[in-house]
């Protein structure tokens, strides 16, 4: 049977890395679930979520001309169409702060302007070039110079 991108197919895993699976599918053909492709949500450890001899769906999500085959076991579980049209239609976000949050109207979470980013920028400089002297004008000696 050709492995062709698209179909969905049962394997078993054979291997687990710090960067996926191998699953072995028929024919004693072998690919590669990357560690994205494993979950929905975030995986942090492959082997929270996979066991070696686990026998998992998978979908052919590419296959190389060297003969390397991407699979998905996200994309191989079948979603409700709610999940499908929400995952298809991004929601519209406003704009956020650095936490993620929603920032405020008006001047409190407003983002500053590049001339204020360049002036706080070159007062901080001034700031840590100054005290770079400080700290090596102690270390030579002050400012008494060389003796002869």
């Amino acid at each position: 049977m050709a492995i062709e991108v698209g179909t969905k197919l049962e394997g078993k895993v054979t291997g687990i890395t710090h960067f996926g699976a191998f699953v072995d599918l028929t024919g004693g053909v072998t690919g590669l679930v990357h560690i994205s492709e494993i979950a929905d949500s975030y995986v942090k450890d492959v082997h929270e979520h996979l066991k070696i001899n686990d026998m998992v769906t998978v979908k052919v999500i590419n296959v190389d001309k060297d003969g390397k085959i991407g699979l998905s076991i996200r994309q191989a579980v079948d979603k409700p169409p709610e999940q499908q049209q929400q995952q298809q239609q991004p929601q519209q976000r406003g704009p956020r702060d650095r936490g993620g949050r929603p920032s405020k109207p008006g001047g409190f979470g407003r983002s500053p302007s590049f001339d204020d980013k360049l002036s706080r920028f070159l007062k901080d400089s001034e700031e840590r070039i100054s005290n770079l002297k400080k700290s090596t004008e102690s270390k030579r000696g002050g400012r008494g110079g060389r003796r002869s």
